[in-house]
């Protein structure tokens, strides 16, 4: 007989001793399961018991066995119970091994080269470096993904034809990336055209429990608000949470040494700008004089009614132009007293060398109804305060609806150097605002007052202004609302606490007519020729 037969012989009699051993031995197999099971519980609810109760429970178990061996037959009965229990504990076979979870990275990385893959695909490429039957191994370099199985880094390559160059092509990218890699956060994206590269960093959320206070900052600072580390060269005490904590600041400097005069901030409709106006107006009240231009007429800056250093809030037109009329005179009345001072080698005055702020919200409005009624734009009366308000020691800042940027003057826009967007925008808004491309995608759900910040020809920068409410709006949590009336300067006939801050005139002293040119007064219907504060009606 052939070897080869003999094998086959042996290997068929092999399994069947196997299989009949299997079934002989099945019900011992299942017994011994019920008893590892039982042996598996009897230890783990000893190590559930606590110490204290494992005396008593060791000791009641020995008196249960010392009555089962006295009665009659208890042994058979115990063993043959136990028999039973365990064949009906272990009559279930084995679970299987659940299978192992998918690796993230796998998974949400390969639906986010099938994502890019339509866009970064070129038909008549030979290598593609983008195909649908590749891997993301092959585009993707490296990645990151934190603690809760989210994208935090990465970096991909793409083909070199892809027209990088282009804003719209980034934005599209940039679209499909934010929407794979969640919408819920900021992401930055870095560029390198030269190496065809593009590094993808979602940022850490800004902090938003920062209330209105006074901050650390020279006469002539303002802070915007908070940034991210890399956006600041410095940081500054804040109270935070009940605590003191440091964070990097986003700082404008004004006055006659700086580049950047003069701010336009434009947001979304609900996301801080009047916020931002108020701010400001907080830190330049104890160094400054303010008239408040309220374009919307919402009644937002009526905590600076009557306070020392606001010569005036106005809410209608009639008010706006009269005040944006004698801001214009006295720019021109400080520009010939600048300069006869500095002819004659006299120190200048006083009341030359205090700021004097123009604070504009929403202009734009106040500009449709005077063109209705054909009265002359207020942008128009800012010319003057514009283009020479640096050496007269005035400052303008203008806060509007992102939508109506295109209603804002050229000249506005040529002499703002300062900008501010706040709230969720586009690609081509954020350009269009901020005047230089934003290399940070927004989050679709933003909190009040994130925004972002450009001062000059800086890059643009991340930005949280401080929760700085209205203290006359009922439903503002009362702790903000107080932070707000504790930076308010006082008057006799609030009941708000004083605030630190310099003594001021009540009102700008009046050049002799001999020292400088005559100046037309201006009417704004009221007992006195000069600005002063009036309630809102």
């Amino acid at each position: 007989m052939p070897l080869h037969r003999h094998l086959g012989k042996g290997r068929e009699f092999a399994r069947t001793a196997g299989d009949h051993a299997t079934d002989m031995f099945a019900p011992l197999t299942v017994i011994g399961r019920g008893l590892r099971h039982h042996a598996g519980w009897a230890k783990g609810r000893w190590q559930a018991t606590p110490k204290e109760r494992r005396g008593p429970t060791l000791f009641l178990s020995a008196a249960m066995l010392v009555g089962i061996y006295l009665l009659p037959h208890g042994l058979l009965f115990a063993l043959v119970g136990l028999m039973a229990s365990a064949a009906w504990a272990g009559r279930a076979p084995k679970a299987a091994p659940a299978p192992p979870a998918p690796d993230v990275a796998d998974v949400k990385l390969a639906a986010l080269y099938s994502a890019l893959t339509p866009y970064l695909c070129g038909p008549e490429d030979a290598n593609p470096l983008y195909h649908f039957e590749g891997s993301y191994k092959n585009a993707f370099g490296s990645w990151e993904f934190d603690g809760e199985g989210r994208l935090s880094r990465l970096e991909l390559g793409y083909p070199a034809y892809f027209t990088d160059t282009e804003p719209a092509a980034r934005a599209r990218i940039e679209q499909v990336v934010q929407g794979k890699a969640g919408r819920a956060r900021e992401y930055r994206f870095d560029w390198d055209e030269e190496s065809n590269r593009l590094r993808i960093t979602a940022l850490a959320p800004l902090p938003t429990d920062i209330a209105a206070q006074r901050f650390v900052a020279a006469p002539g600072e303002i802070v915007l608000g908070f940034t991210d580390e890399d956006g600041s060269a410095r940081t500054i005490p804040v109270h935070q949470g009940g605590a003191t904590a440091q964070q990097p600041p986003v700082v404008w400097r004004t006055g006659p040494r700086s580049s950047e005069p003069h701010l336009l901030a434009l947001g979304v409709t609900g996301y801080g700008t009047s916020s931002l106006i108020r701010s400001i107006a907080l830190q330049a009240l104890p160094y400054g004089d303010l008239v408040v231009i309220d374009g919307a007429g919402t009644g937002e800056h009526a905590c600076l009614v009557n306070r020392p250093g606001v010569h005036t809030v106005e809410t209608s037109l009639h008010g706006a132009l009269a005040a944006l009329e004698w801001a214009a005179q006295e720019t021109e009345r400080r520009l010939t007293a600048l300069n006869t001072a500095r002819h004659t080698g006299t120190p200048l005055p006083e009341d030359l060398t205090r700021p004097l702020w123009l604070l504009l919200d929403h202009p734009t409005e106040l500009g449709e109804l005077a063109h209705a009624e054909g009265r002359p734009d207020p942008q128009e009366l800012l010319e003057l305060p514009l283009r020479h308000g640096r050496a007269a020691r005035v400052t303008v800042v203008i806060a509007d609806d992102v939508e109506a940027r295109d209603r804002i003057t050229p000249t506005v826009r040529a002499t703002t150097r300062a900008r501010v967007l706040l709230g969720p925008a586009g690609p081509e808004e954020g350009r269009a605002a901020l005047g230089a491309p934003l290399d940070i995608v927004p989050a679709a759900h933003a909190p009040v007052g994130r925004g972002y910040a450009r001062i000059g020809n800086g890059a643009p920068v991340r930005l949280q202004v401080p929760a700085t409410v209205d203290p006359l709006d009922e439903e503002a949590p009362a702790q903000l609302r107080d932070a707000v009336i504790a930076l308010l300067p006082h008057r006799d006939s609030r009941t708000e606490p004083a605030s630190a801050a310099p003594p001021r005139p009540d009102r700008p002293p009046v050049v002799p007519p001999d020292a400088a040119a005559p100046v037309r007064p201006v009417d704004l219907g009221k007992t006195e020729p000069m600005i002063r504060s009036r309630p809102i009606s």
